[in-house]
């Protein structure tokens, strides 16, 4: 009886491992079908569920790799493909904490037939945040990867962002930023947001909702038993109304749409009544999409049309398009031919509603890898747009870049935390008059699969100052004050002053800043400052100034210019007084001025002439020493000619005061200044 109990046991345990192979066997071939359909999250449920039926010990998951050793095969194979490609799938589908899981272990096998695995691991660690051990990785592929191809030519723009990233850690950010709260990103991806007006924004989302359906319809059973059999993921355009970053009662906007497309990612023309939208199909996982405009009647929007091939070139992408506040030029980008590499940024002069011919951006902003998603105040010249082809934080991050489509300045990242480890994209200004006050972005770097919908709020920070009158010591009323930034060289804003004598300026932290302040008939200033002190305060409060009145061919005398006895040499003393001559001829570049010397009475005329000729001459050589050209200076030496006391008593004795006062140096303004409030001159 044992015998035969121990013989059905033993068929019992076959039946058992074969049905349970053939499970594994089903999972795996699922996942696959799944995976090769580009499916990639039901994959990683079908994989995740193949690696639970294998009978793995420990030991086995180990490092194998030894000199000699060949790759495992059977189940361990089987276990490491599974891996493999549920690592895979679970980053193809954004989920980059699960993915760095399994990379980690699939690195751990030290398997030679996945020599990505670490780039891979790497981009996991990277989108996680883990910067330093995603360094780590990217350093350990770069010395072992033999392959030439898209990942080696990768991986030291990957290596540039991590290091960008760690020394970006310490810095203090220029933004806050938050989640939109209300129910705009209730559902699906909910991303690219359009202001309408102050209490109104209009965005992407694929949430599952019903279409609207005309006033007094009601959706029948049937309907929605039609509804449910293709995807109830299906982006669409819809508005909320709110503010403070709360946009409440979101409705999907009544945009005529078509059967198998997606449309979103939209502009709207500056008078509300033009909409540029993306409409998109994606068949075997390509996805291929053109931008269409749809016109505004009453308060019904008409069927969106295909723009034409200066915009939308068959077999080619275009989508993410931007119209600027004053309607002069359509933004968006496209893959179409011409282009740097990936999709590309391009933009059309506007006629109208009708686009010119599309031109690139140019090498100065496009790169091989993505641009996306431009936006640009006309205002003052700025480009903001998202790519994954400059060093950065990771994935798309946002940069700025000044020009005016002729030029543009070097792409500059516009750091934390504007842009994160993940995706960032879609930037959009709440107030054209101040694009960069507040706003919206689209991020996802709080949601494993989808953009989300962030409120962003630029950090304030004021620098302040008082401008006196130099003589009087009362605030100086009508002055303009200028701030310049001395790195990017370019006026940021400029205000006249207030009884009160005192200016403000909002600025921006860790940046250089020269603050000019001058008026008609006065001697300008300048003080420069770096904000880096505002990191830790809101407000800083710049020395006063005070401005010297002047009037053109008047001498002003200069106290304390010595020299030796009877000679022209300099004193060092004298040196300090001529260095406030100096601050004041860079201040006022356009000045040229007359530095006099005049004697006592002592001595003949000649004798006189000579030395105060020579004295006012080597003035003037100490203001070229400093870096004054020679051609704003003149020397002249008046003798004893033009005294400005008595040099003898009344009674004919000697007057030695009025003797030193007629031993004088001076200086007189020959030319106007011209205004330098544009002066771009750096620190």
């Amino acid at each position: 009886m044992k015998k035969i109990i121990l013989c059905w046991l033993v068929i019992f345990a076959g039946i058992i491992n074969s049905i349970q192979a053939q499970y594994v066997y089903d999972y795996k071939h699922t996942a696959d079908i799944y995976y090769n359909a580009r499916d990639y999250y039901s994959a990683a449920q079908y994989y995740n569920k193949a690696l639970g039926s294998f009978k793995i010990k420990p030991e086995q998951v180990l490092p194998y790799t030894i000199a000699g050793v060949v790759p495992p095969k059977g189940k361990l194979k089987d276990y490491q493909q599974v891996v493999a490609r549920l690592a895979e799938s679970h980053r193809l589908y954004n989920d980059f904490g699960n993915a760095e899981k399994w990379y980690a272990q699939l690195v751990g096998f030290n398997n030679p037939q996945y020599p990505q695995a670490t780039y891979w691991y790497g981009i996991c660690l990277r989108a996680n945040g883990k910067y330093e051990l995603a360094l780590e990785e990217f350093n350990k592929f770069k010395k072992s990867y033999t392959a030439a191809d898209e990942l080696s030519a990768r991986v030291p723009l990957e290596i540039a962002c991590c290091e960008f990233a760690i020394a970006e850690a310490g810095r203090q950010p220029r933004f806050t930023i938050a989640k939109t709260s209300g129910n705009v990103n209730e559902g699906g991806a909910n991303y690219a947001p359009v202001v309408i007006d102050q209490g109104t924004i209009m965005f992407t989302s694929s949430r599952a909702d019903n279409p609207p359906l005309p006033n007094g319809t009601k959706t029948s059973t049937k309907q929605k038993a039609k509804d449910k059999k293709g995807t109830p993921y299906v982006n669409d355009l819809y508005t909320a109304i709110g503010g403070n970053n709360n946009f409440e009662h979101s409705r999907r906007e009544k945009i005529p749409a078509t059967k198998g497309y997606d449309q979103g990612a939209a502009a709207l023309s500056p008078d509300g009544y033009s909409l540029y939208v993306t409409r998109w199909t994606v068949k075997n996982g390509v996805k291929q999409s053109a931008i269409y405009l749809s016109t505004k009647h009453g308060d019904s929007w008409q069927e969106p049309k295909i723009l034409g091939s200066n915009i939308n070139v068959e077999g080619y992408n275009s989508m993410q398009p931007f119209i600027t506040a004053d309607g002069k030029y359509l933004l968006f980008a496209s893959n179409r031919p011409g282009g740097m590499g990936k999709n590309d940024l391009w933009y059309c002069i506007m006629n109208g509603t009708v686009p010119g011919g599309a031109r690139n951006m140019g090498t100065a902003i496009n790169t091989k890898d993505e641009e996306q998603a431009p936006f640009y105040d006309a205002e003052k010249n700025v480009l903001v747009f998202s790519t994954d082809g400059r060093v950065g934080l990771g994935g798309m991050d946002f940069f700025q870049s000044e020009g005016d489509f002729g030029t543009w300045s070097a792409p500059v990242n516009m750091g934390k935390p504007l842009n994160s480890p993940k995706d960032d994209i879609y930037y959009t200004a709440l107030n054209s008059k101040h694009p960069f006050a507040a706003g919206f972005i689209s991020s996802d770097r709080e949601s494993i699969c989808c953009l989300e919908v962030f409120g962003i709020s630029r950090i304030r920070k004021v620098a302040s100052g008082l401008i006196l009158d130099c003589d009087t010591h009362q605030p100086l009323e009508g002055a303009t004050v200028t701030l310049l930034d001395t790195i990017r060289r370019k006026t940021i804003q400029t205000i006249t002053l207030d009884e009160t004598g005192r200016y403000s300026f909002e600025v921006d932290v860790q940046r250089y800043y020269k603050v000019v302040a001058e008026k008609e008939n006065y001697f300008t200033k300048a003080i420069y400052f770096n904000s880096e002190s505002l990191t830790s305060v809101d407000s800083m409060d710049n020395p006063t100034l005070c401005l010297k009145h002047y009037e053109v061919e008047k001498p002003i005398v200069l106290d304390n210019i010595y020299y030796d006895f009877g000679k022209a040499t300099l004193r060092p003393e004298s040196q300090m007084v001529l260095d406030t001559v100096v601050d004041m001829l860079n201040d006022n570049p356009k000045i040229t001025i007359e530095m006099s010397a005049h004697t006592d009475s002592v001595g003949s005329v000649k004798f006189n002439d000579q030395l105060s000729q020579e004295r006012a001459q080597s003035c003037v050589d100490y203001l070229i020493s400093k870096g004054i050209s020679s051609e704003r200076l003149i020397a002249k030496g008046y003798g004893k000619s033009h005294p400005i006391a008595p040099n003898s008593l009344p009674n004919h004795k000697d007057n030695p005061e009025g003797r030193q006062m007629n031993r004088r140096t001076e200086f007189k303004v020959l030319s106007k200044q011209v205004s330098v409030s544009t002066d771009n001159s750096s620190q």
